[in-house]
């Protein structure tokens, strides 16, 4: 048993860290302690031997994982309101996302590569429509799949397959860090809920030092929706694009939010053509329509503290059309800030607000939510953070951004974010 242990090691090991078996040896000391370099009183491990190839120069393996627990108190709602709740309270323990990733370096270039991530996650609402309708359950699919091109254009690169979406992932990695407890403004379902992150189709990506950029045109429904097939039901494609002056100078670099300041501000959209997901119902028969979403962001980041403020506006072709429709018709706005402190910045208070006005034009309705996200966090090394943080989500008239009854809740989280 021992020696079956010790060589799944060995293969886990040198498949991360893309060495040749013949070069990584292990070794024990008395107390059974396993090491990786020889010492004083180590005596090598024998071990078969187990060969990692690939028709690439190099391939590189990663992950991220979000896992937690969430206690979530929701208020009970009226049968005028739409039926009341099963449950009022729920207490769950959740990995939100696993993410595995492998990017193997085809090209001379060494920033060319072919990256593909699969996402594993669970969820116990069985509400997300990438899963069925019968049971919760893990599910694993494709998140990203694409090519990268390096320098295709100066100081461009694109991405060609499932790709990242323009706006995003930006977001993510300068304004809001704490992607393990919440989503983007619009992203999120308890705020805005317009867009998601990954699409099929292509992205060219610019880095300068005062300017960065992304445009790119996909299908338009996402990682987890389906193109139409006809013009009925949605053919269009989505044109997409983020536009960011980084007044500090350092746009092209990687940042690190506790060593690093920068001042971005972002102008971002997106006009999506014929969406399969948008259908409105017109004379007894659905069609799908356009939608546009346009947003100006700011961020403002030094190793002490983070502030950032959105506002977007989406407009929906089918808005006011036969049954009209509120879902990507509206406007609201986002705030977030982080203050950082101990020696290395590895603490942090966290805070962010969202406020989302839907509208129906057919009858003249709109929907207002508020979000509220509240927390601490610790990172305990460059691998490990851990988030206490609480989430609070008021409907007006019990209707979210759909116009559909929802109920106001409370929720208080747990999380582990864990990054190799």
């Amino acid at each position: 048993m021992k020696k079956i242990v010790l060589s799944a090691l060995a293969a886990l090991t040198i498949g991360t860290v893309g060495a040749s078996a013949s070069d990584v040896k292990f070794y024990t000391d008395s107390n059974g302690q396993v090491f990786t370099t020889a010492g004083e009183g180590r005596t090598e491990i024998q071990t078969k031997s187990t060969k990692v190839s690939a028709k690439a120069s190099k391939l590189k393996f990663s992950g991220t994982h979000y896992l937690g627990y969430t206690y979530k108190n929701m208020k009970e709602l009226s049968a005028a309101d739409g039926g009341p709740k099963a449950q009022s309270a729920t207490g769950n323990f959740e990995f939100r996302r696993n993410y595995l990733q492998v990017k193997a370096y085809l090209l001379e270039d060494p920033k060319s590569y072919l990256r593909v991530t699969l996402d594993a996650t669970y969820d116990n609402s069985k509400a997300d429509d990438i899963r069925d309708d019968v049971d919760s359950h893990a599910d694993v699919y494709v998140k990203y799949a694409y090519l990268y091109l390096n320098d295709v254009l100066p100081s461009t690169g694109v991405e060609l397959g499932m790709a990242h979406r323009p706006w995003i992932d930006y977001e993510e990695h300068q304004g809001w860090w704490m992607r393990s407890i919440s989503k983007v403004f619009v992203e999120a379902s308890e705020s805005a809920h317009l867009t998601n992150s990954a699409d099929l189709g292509f992205n060219f990506k610019t880095k300068t030092d005062y300017f960065t950029s992304e445009i790119g045109v996909f299908n338009g429904e996402g990682y987890h929706g389906s193109n139409g097939t006809n013009n009925d039901i949605g053919t269009g494609n989505s044109a997409e694009w983020r536009f960011t002056a980084a007044a500090l100078g350092n746009g092209k670099t990687k940042r690190k939010p506790t060593k690093d300041s920068y001042l971005d501000a972002s102008f971002f959209g997106q006009y999506n053509m014929d969406n399969a997901k948008n259908e409105v119902t017109v004379n007894g028969t659905k069609k799908a329509y356009n939608y546009a979403i346009l947003g100006a962001h700011a961020v403002y980041n030094t190793p002490s503290f983070l502030i950032a403020a959105q506002y977007v506006q989406a407009d929906n072709d089918g808005a006011d059309q036969g049954s009209g429709t509120s879902q990507y018709n509206g406007k609201g706005y986002s705030v977030n800030g982080t203050l950082r402190f101990g020696a290395k910045k590895e603490f942090s208070i966290i805070g962010r607000y969202d406020g989302w006005e839907a509208e129906q034009e057919v009858s003249k309705e709109k929907y207002k939510t508020n979000n509220a996200i509240y927390g601490v966090a610790w990172q305990q090394n460059k691998n490990v953070k851990w988030l206490v943080s609480g989430q609070s989500y008021r409907a007006a008239d019990n209707k979210n951004y759909k116009g559909t009854a929802t109920q106001d809740w409370d929720a208080a989280m747990v999380t582990a974010e864990v990054h190799w």
